[in-house]
């Protein structure tokens, strides 16, 4: 191979890296519309639902069941779409439907103090049964949040992501994450139902969201056994998807620099 050949296939590799580096640029630009399309479930089928509960009850004054039935359109809107065109069940729709009726069933108990305070960790306890039930069914409820913390918008990590769900490992970790946070909610129910006939309901007043918030930060950091091994498996993937386009665009690049010469 003359000197000549040397340089024009060089060059033309240089191209073919060029043109990898082009793909990557293009990948970041559609990040927007990538996060939004991730985002978008969290923002509709729970943020929607719940600000618009309060907005009618506690801005509007409209009664507890009224302002809850009107705000459960959109998930069971959005719940039967999934079962009428996709054939499968949108997870976070469905949960928020189900909690919105329970907590429509418990306005109509009345009784004491502490069956009042019992009814509040019915409505957790539906929560926390329904992210674990989501496990057995496949589509861990949890991943909605968890995605987006990982992927954090990125293009490339979320087709990594959507590649990954075919890994037994990736799928272990992620009904991992559901289940701790499941575990950790129906924990706090149960705590807060035995406070509930054991300690005075002055004491629950203040106990129970500090048995909520102890929950919630349990959950996060136990989390971590989930999602830093998710996050590896991601960051493998992204690793050896790079190295092999860059090797590909070298090497056609190489190919195309001889076959000229």
């Amino acid at each position: 191979m003359t000197a000549a050949t040397a340089t024009t296939a060089a060059d033309t590799a240089a191209a073919g890296l060029v043109a990898t580096t082009a793909d990557v640029d293009a990948a970041a630009a559609a990040e927007p519309s990538a996060l939004k399309q991730t985002l978008t479930p969290l923002a509709v089928d729970i943020a929607l639902p719940l600000g618009g509960y309060y907005l009618l009850h506690s801005g509007f004054g409209v009664g507890t069941a009224a302002a809850l039935a009107l705000t459960s359109v959109v998930p069971a809107a959005r719940a039967i779409a999934s079962l009428a065109v996709k054939r499968e069940a949108n997870t976070l729709a469905t949960l928020m439907l189900t909690v919105n009726l329970a907590a429509i069933a418990l306005t109509f108990v009345s009784g004491s103090a502490r069956l009042m305070t019992a009814k509040d960790s019915a409505v957790s306890s539906v929560i926390a049964l329904g992210i674990l039930w989501s496990v057995r069914a496949g589509k861990p409820a949890m991943t909605a949040g968890l995605k987006p913390f990982v992927t954090k918008g990125n293009a490339q990590r979320i087709a990594a992501w959507d590649a990954a769900q075919g890994d037994a490992a990736f799928r272990a970790k992620e009904n991992l994450y559901s289940l701790i946070w499941g575990g950790a909610l129906l924990t706090e129910c149960l705590a807060r139902l035995v406070g509930a006939f054991t300690l005075a309901p002055s004491t629950m007043a203040w106990l129970g969201t500090v048995l909520l918030l102890a929950a919630i930060g349990g959950a996060c950091v136990l989390g971590g056994a989930a999602v830093e091994p998710i996050e590896k498996l991601i960051e493998a993937r992204l690793a050896d998807a790079t190295a092999g386009t860059t090797a590909e665009a070298a090497a056609s690049g190489i190919q195309a620099g001889l076959t000229d010469h």
